[in-house]
């Protein structure tokens, strides 16, 4: 064949082999989630998330992953929101609280945690996002049933937005 017979085929074989996947459709996550020893999160959306245990050392950094991206309205510094959340220690994968027994709970986001002030913003109603926080930006040296100094893991499903 020609090299420019060739060239013209290359768009086609291209176009073909980005359509493969080998994943069922999962969500790809980045090489940095996927090595990290962060939880895996489920993306059930409705239902309570399953949740991982994470492994290692947590990361001394806010981390926020979205799970699952909703399509409505997006959150902002100042919203209301309407949430239901999963509470895990990263030192011992405890679940320590969890709305989903119960109804959704509402805040102003400016009068919750500092990891869930930068963490919220930008999520869309009908998403679930993963929030890992390190103990500066959620309770600190508070006891809140892990010990102090706790790295939180928050699993938040935003409901709606006032």
């Amino acid at each position: 064949m020609k090299p420019i017979k060739l060239l013209a085929l290359l768009p086609v074989v291209t176009l073909l082999l980005a359509g493969c996947t080998t994943d069922g459709g999962a969500p790809a996550q980045s090489p940095e989630a996927a090595n990290s020893g962060y939880p895996t999160v489920s993306s059930n959306s409705g239902d309570a998330p399953a949740i991982s245990k994470p492994v290692g050392d947590p990361p001394t950094n806010l981390v926020v992953q979205d799970v699952i991206v909703g399509n409505g309205k997006s959150a902002a510094s100042d919203s209301v929101v309407t949430v239901h959340y999963t509470l895990m220690a990263w030192s011992n994968g405890e679940v320590l609280q969890s709305s989903w027994g119960s109804a959704p709970f509402t805040s102003e986001l400016s009068g919750l945690i500092q990891g869930w002030k930068e963490g919220i913003p930008g999520m869309q109603e009908g998403g679930r996002r993963l929030l890992i926080i390190p103990p500066e930006k959620g309770y600190g040296a508070q006891d809140i049933g892990s010990g102090p100094n706790e790295t939180l893991i928050f699993v938040v499903d935003l409901v709606s937005l006032q």
